[in-house]
Parts: structure tokens; C-alpha cells; sequence
């Protein structure tokens, strides 16, 4: 049978399964559901475990296991077998809620068949399933909403991003006071918060984990490809897509939660751009990075990482070359080079490419760790922003230890931060322009 042949069979053969049979295989959750999205068995004359904690990427089909759990439970299919129940709904936000946890693709209302699915009574915000089950809705925002109600079962979509998880869940202990066994799911993309910790170290939790691309067959082939190419082996990468818990390293200089409190979508007007280079010693493929970081000083007197323009593995025309397409996209008052291991030839090299860029020179006299600290103590009195996200220099960053290096390696991104920062913010380097961005 040739190619058309087989194609023409497959047409016929989807033409003969009607719409019903496709929903009913979509609904039929058990046959294809991953052994990471079904709840844990408990072992015969073991205790039943009071939290499913479903860890994973972005994306891994975690909405989904959460929701088709509360369906067994409403509907009294799974151990312990008792329905009617109550259930408690929490997510960030009511409006996260509705959106993901009921209304969304992998919510409840799209779940159920016709005959078991619930009525959403928006005024009195919950859900009703025929059988009598009631599931309330309940935001983080708010974890006093928790006192009174009691509750057999809960569910809690993305408790890593709630503000304050540990007194939410606090308040949810107290309410789950009904039934045999109360229980509650938890799915969430995970963050070093120290309530997650807790929750996986507790005897009485069960663990599932998932990532990204395990739900690789229900995403966009775009997507799954693009965000592997950007984020594959990026500390970012490895929480969002890979759903693993991400832990600042001992004894950093920095901390993640410094930069994130910072971060900004775009930054205001700035006095003064400056291009901080850090030029590599060689120029191989394994060779260090060329760290060029833009930075600009805010007419509100903060700083702003505008962007990491670092290359890899160049000759020194090439990330000259860099350097000058850097100063001249962001219009940008001076270059400040690093001269330790180039000398002259390092602004010589600059100016083979524009020789009209103003080039300030600066020697490294102390160390790493002595020349980054007063710039780390920038980042924790929250006076440093981050224009959007600079994955592979906050990698750097979040690893930078009392050795001068992060994770083992020259931290060539975070050096040219430090001269860029300290040439703004710790030396008398007037330009009295200001410009928009």
C-alpha cells in the first residue's frame, strides 16, 4: 500500500468515528492518563496519605490530573468511597479560579459528561454536582475566607505563586475536618519556597513530578522546540520546564528573590547608558564568554539592566563588534572595558570598529568577590532592576560563591555587571543627558 493509499485509509477510518466516540475518549481519563497524573495507591494496611503534591513544568498537565481527581471525588469513585462531598477550590486569585480551575480547557465544567457535570453558581461562587457534592472557591488572596467552612477535600492549583502559602495553608488544615480521610491535591510549578520543602519532607505526602515535555503530544509543536532552545539547561529552564525545585546556592553573593522583587517590564528615563565589557583571555569555543552588559542610571536613581549582549567563543574583532552594535543600539554615553588581560589591546581592538566610541578603561585591583559585594548590597536594598528576563546572568548570579566563580566557572556576565554597575553607581562618571528608551 502505497503513501496514499494509507492516507485515504486513515481518512475513512477517522470519518467513521463520530464526534460522541471522540469525546468519550477524550473523557476516558484512566486509559490514557500518565501514572504521574493518577492519584497514588495506598498499599494495603498502610495509611492513606492526606497530600498529593503533582510537581512539574510548564505546560505537563498538572491542571488536568488536579481536576479529574476532584471529578473521582465529587462523583465518590475513588478510596475512600463517600459522596456527597465538600470541596475547597483555592488558587491565586478568585479569578484564577474560575479561569483555570473551572472554566479553563482542563477545568471541571470541560471534563464532566452531560449527566455528572456541576452548575456553577457564580453569586454564591461554587459548584454543584447532581449527586449533591459542592466545591467553594476560595483566594489566596484571603486565607481568613478559610475559617468556618469545613471541607472533605481540597484543591490547590499553583500554591508556589500564592503571597503568603504558609497561612493559606494553615487555614486549610483546620477546614479539612470532614469524611473519613480528608485529603488535598496540590499542583504547582515549583519555587525554593520553604512550605513546599515541608510538604515533601512530611511522611504523610505522596509526590508526582512531570515535565514539560512528558505532555509533549498536547502542546504545540512551536512551543515545546522554542522553549527547549531558549531555556534548556538554564537554572529557569530546569524550574519551569523541567518542575524541579531550584535552591539559591550557599553562600552566594546574591539571591533570586532580590532580583525577581526588582524585576520591571521596561525601565523609565535614564541619565546615563553604560556598555560593560569583560573580554575573554582566548577565543575558542570553550574559551569564557565575552561579558557585555548595558546598564542605565534611572532619573529615579535606580539602576537598570537593559540587556546582556555576552558572546561566546569569538575573536576579538567579533565581540568588538558586539560591544559597538550594543553601545550604538541603546545610544548608549561610554564603553567601560576591563583592560586586566588585554591592556591596550583591548580599546585598540574597540576602536579598529568605531573609533569614535568614548572607551573608559578600568583595572580589576581587588577581587571578584571584594569588587561585587557593594553591588550586591545594591540588589538587596532593592536599588538594581532587571529590564524583563536575563536568564544566563542571573544563573551566574544566584551561583556566584566566595571563590570568584560560579558553579566552577569565570562569571564573565556577572563581571561586566559589576564594572557596569559600579561605573553608574559607585563612581563620579557625570553625563548629564537623559534619554527614553
Amino acid at each position: 500500500m502505497n503513501a496514499f493509499e494509507n492516507k485515504q485509509t486513515l481518512i475513512q477510518s477517522l470519518r467513521a468515528v463520530s464526534d460522541d466516540d471522540i469525546h468519550a475518549i477524550e473523557r476516558d481519563w484512566e486509559s490514557w492518563a500518565r501514572d504521574d497524573q493518577w492519584p497514588p495507591q495506598v498499599e494495603p494496611g498502610s495509611d492513606p496519605w492526606r497530600v498529593w503534591l503533582i510537581l512539574g513544568g510548564r505546560g505537563a498537565g498538572k491542571t488536568r490530573a488536579g481536576s479529574e481527581w476532584i471529578k473521582l471525588k465529587a462523583l465518590g469513585l475513588i478510596a475512600p468511597y463517600q459522596a456527597p462531598v465538600r470541596i475547597a477550590l483555592i488558587g491565586e486569585t478568585l479569578a484564577d479560579v474560575r479561569r483555570v480551575m473551572i472554566d479553563g480547557v482542563s477545568g471541571l465544567l470541560a471534563i464532566h459528561d452531560d449527566a455528572d457535570r456541576p452548575v456553577l453558581e457564580a453569586t454564591k461562587m461554587q459548584l454543584v454536582w447532581p449527586n449533591g457534592s459542592v466545591a467553594q472557591m476560595f483566594s489566596a488572596e484571603c486565607p481568613d475566607s478559610l475559617r468556618g467552612p469545613q471541607f472533605d477535600v481540597a484543591w490547590c492549583d499553583e500554591l508556589a505563586k500564592f503571597r503568603d502559602p504558609e497561612a493559606v495553608w494553615d487555614m486549610l488544615q483546620f477546614a479539612l475536618r470532614l469524611g473519613q480521610s480528608p485529603q488535598v491535591c496540590v499542583t504547582t510549578t515549583p519555587r525554593p519556597l520553604p512550605l513546599l520543602k515541608t510538604l515533601i519532607a512530611d511522611p504523610v505526602t505522596v509526590m508526582t513530578h512531570a515535565a514539560t515535555a512528558a505532555n509533549g503530544a498536547n502542546l504545540a509543536p512551536s512551543f515545546v522546540s522554542e522553549i527547549t532552545r531558549r531555556y534548556a539547561g538554564t537554572v529557569l529552564g530546569r524550574q519551569e520546564l523541567l518542575g524541579e525545585i531550584i535552591e539559591d546556592f550557599t553562600g552566594s553573593l546574591w539571591r533570586r528573590d532580590w532580583i525577581e522583587a526588582g524585576r520591571v517590564s521596561s525601565a523609565p528615563d535614564l541619565n546615563r547608558i553604560i556598555v560593560a565589557v569583560d573580554p575573554p583571555v582566548t577565543s575558542t569555543i570553550n574559551s569564557d564568554a565575552c561579558g557585555i552588559i548595558v546598564a542605565g542610571l534611572g532619573v529615579d536613581g535606580r539602576a537598570y539592566i537593559l540587556a546582556d549582549r555576552s558572546v561566546q567563543g569569538r575573536k576579538p574583532n567579533e565581540w568588538a563588534r558586539a560591544v559597538v552594535t550594543a553601545y550604538r543600539d541603546f545610544k548608549a554615553d561610554r564603553i567601560v572595558a576591563e583592560v586586566n588581560q588585554g591592556g591596550d589591546m583591548v580599546e585598540a581592538v574597540l576602536r579598529q570598529i568605531d573609533d569614535t566610541a568614548p572607551v573608559t578603561k578600568v583595572n580589576a585591583t581587588r577581587g571578584k568577590w571584594v569588587r561585587a559585594e557593594p553591588v550586591a548590597a545594591l540588589y538587596a536594598e532593592g536599588r538594581v532592576s532587571h529590564v524583563g528576563l536575563l536568564t544566563h546572568l542571573e544563573d551566574q548570579m544566584s551561583a556566584f560563591g566566595a571563590n570568584g566563580t560560579s558553579r566552577g566557572q569565570s562569571p564573565d556576565r556577572l563581571d561586566a555587571l559589576v564594572w557596569a554597575i559600579t561605573s553608574l553607581m559607585l563612581t563620579d562618571m557625570t553625563e548629564p543627558s537623559i534619554r527614553k528608551l
